[in-house]
């Protein structure tokens, strides 16, 4: 068994990416809950700088932020399932969407803080970045990664999941206009690693609902 230890929260997207990575790779792990109100004193040893989960623990080393692990797992482990493609254009060109998402996640949380306001503005803006991803990222494959889910799907479609509940909870509508987008989300949450990792919808809706009102 690898000594491996995943520290994070249940109802975490970047928490979920890891766990769907460690079991595509068959990587057997420990998993430890936090607590964010009350951050452990190995949470705080294993992530001084930023404080926050996931923290993946192998061998005593700890490897913080969740795309960041997702690549350390898949060099670690390179004859296990493939995250990353062989290619080195097809590898950047993942890397590439992965970080696109990154730097637009601020854009999609700010559907938290919406009001009547700026509903209209934000969700615009929300809706041109799945545009985006759609037309010039997805295209007409199965998954970002091909036949087979890989980097790329872990590190959109978890977070995803997490956006349909803002979209409820906020009572917008960012999905409806992308029937390939949609589409591949349906065939990404019917992969059994995802099935079997992703929250429940309701139960994070009533988690989120009693933080945001």
């Amino acid at each position: 068994m690898e000594d491996l230890k995943l520290y994070g929260v249940w109802y975490s997207p970047f928490v979920c990416r890891v766990k769907c990575a460690l079991q595509l790779k068959g990587l057997n792990h420990e998993y430890i809950e936090e607590d964010l109100s009350n951050k452990s004193d190995l949470l705080l040893k294993y992530n001084p700088v930023h404080k926050k989960i996931p923290i993946l623990v192998h061998a005593g080393k700890p490897i913080v932020e969740s795309l960041i692990i997702l690549e350390y797992i898949d060099e670690t482990w390179p004859d296990k399932y493939q995250l990353l493609p062989k290619d080195p254009y097809e590898r950047s060109n993942a890397r590439f969407w992965a970080k696109f998402l990154q730097d637009k996640e601020s854009t999609f949380w700010s559907l938290v803080l919406v009001t009547e306001e700026t509903k209209e503005k934000t969700v615009n803006e929300v809706i041109e970045v799945l545009r985006t991803l759609e037309e010039h990222g997805l295209g007409d494959k199965k998954f970002f990664g091909g036949d087979d889910i890989g980097f790329t799907d872990l590190a959109i479609g978890i977070g995803i999941h997490w956006m349909k509940v803002i979209e409820e909870l906020k009572g917008v509508k960012i999905f409806e206009t992308r029937t390939l987008l949609q589409a591949w989300i349906e065939r990404f949450n019917e992969v059994p690693v995802v099935k079997e990792n992703l929250p429940s919808y309701n139960e994070l809706v009533a988690h989120y609902k009693s933080r945001w009102g």
